[in-house]
């Protein structure tokens, strides 16, 4: 297994099905007593960024495997008063098996990863969220007999950290992924065209277009943590960019819906879409417990 999980582009089409094969028999047998693979091991979880999903799934998950989660607010870390990164990630390499971490700058996981000696795992910067992205893939995994030639179509800001590994894990898992996004938000060129796997990436600017004979539609916010002063100016170009009940029926009726939480109701996304009986939000928010135990028993357990 890989050392560390930063943008999703460490794990190999063999390694996503072991991840979600894991991950399938730890939500199967959720609440069974069984082997502990964490048993006797701790693992950091440093946040700078405030979560509901992600702080719980991990802590949740952690335990669940027989870990030790110890959560650090990473504004009340040394490091929030000058202390490098390197040393930091030297430290706590000393004490601890894993460490987790949600941050702004993408630089900063990479670092912590550099200097440390044991796994570092992205759980949210402003350029990558592969935890998400690979809880993503096993939904889809589990609605469809293959995921090679499976549509999704994501709607929105192109340009986010969300639509970055998706990309990644889309090309992997073998996926077509279309975009649907203003020029102001396309999606990145370099991860358009990399050479991961078998999966397929474009971009257009009419999300009528984007969604038909999408198997699934996705969305995401239009203005995340730390684009605030930006608000008006994204919801006002992102706006014929909605997802909604007429873009949902000129996709078809196999289409489902994704989004990877929280959503803004009535912005990117309706209240009629989000309770309709295509959405499987909820199920996908769920799996990001079972893929993440995955990643950890596969990184620490021995």
């Amino acid at each position: 297994m890989y050392q560390d999980l930063l943008t999703g582009e460490e794990v190999s089409r063999s390694g996503l099905d072991e991840i979600f094969r894991l991950a399938s028999l730890y939500k199967k047998e959720r609440g069974k007593a069984g082997n502990m693979p964490l048993r006797g091991k701790s693992v950091g979880m440093i946040f700078a960024k405030s979560s509901t999903r992600t702080r719980v799934s991990f802590e949740v998950g952690i335990s669940e495997l027989g870990g030790n989660a110890i959560y650090l607010d990473e504004g009340k870390l040394q490091i929030g008063r000058g202390e490098t990164v390197a040393d930091t990630a030297r430290v706590l390499s000393r004490y601890l098996h894993a460490i987790v971490i949600r941050t702004y700058k993408h630089e900063e996981v990479v670092d912590l990863a550099r200097f440390a000696h044991i796994p570092v795992i992205n759980a949210l910067t402003d350029d990558f969220h592969p935890c998400q992205a690979l809880a993503d893939i096993f939904t889809i995994s589990e609605l469809s007999e293959t995921l090679e030639g499976v549509k999704v179509t994501y709607i929105g800001d192109g340009a986010s950290n969300v639509v970055n590994s998706l990309m990644v894990a889309c090309k992997i898992a073998g996926i077509e992924l279309v975009i649907a996004a203003p020029e102001e938000h396309r999606p990145r060129a370099d991860l358009m065209e990399s050479k991961l796997g078998k999966g397929r990436v474009s971009w257009c600017q009419d999300p009528r277009k984007a969604v038909v004979g999408a198997d699934y539609i996705y969305t995401d916010v239009w203005v995340s943590m730390g684009q605030e002063k930006e608000a008006e100016h994204r919801i006002k170009t992102l706006h014929p960019y909605q997802l909604n009940m007429e873009l949902l029926e000129i996709a078809g009726s196999q289409a489902k819906v994704l989004h990877c939480l929280p959503a803004h109701r009535g912005e990117e996304i309706t209240d009629e879409v989000m309770e309709c009986p295509r959405s499987i939000v909820f199920d996908q928010a769920e799996n990001r417990l079972h893929v993440q135990k995955a990643i950890l028993t596969l990184m620490l357990g021995s």
